[in-house]
């Protein structure tokens, strides 16, 4: 079963901010890892958050929520790891 990636804005941001190298490593670990593993076994759930998962890329944070009625996943927020938690 193959989920589609969808952004919110504050991800889309970031990544134009981003230099290339470190946007692509995100985006391929985004787009090649939660397409066909919506949870991998390096995911981890976000404690006060209900359906919030979080991958590590370096010093990078993805969080971001399942819908597994529309296989869909929604990237809610990509940040360093010490602001992505605020």
């Amino acid at each position: 079963m193959n989920f589609t990636i969808d952004y919110d804005n504050q991800p889309k941001k970031f990544l134009k901010k981003l230099d290339k190298q470190n946007a692509f490593r995100l985006i391929t670990k985004i787009e090649v890892t939660l397409t066909t593993n919506p949870v991998p076994h390096d995911a981890k759930t976000i404690v006060g958050e209900h359906g919030v998962f979080r991958i590590r890329v370096g010093n990078f944070r993805v969080l971001y929520r399942i819908n597994y009625e529309n296989n869909c996943i929604i990237v809610i927020k990509i940040d360093n790891r010490e602001r992505v938690y605020q």
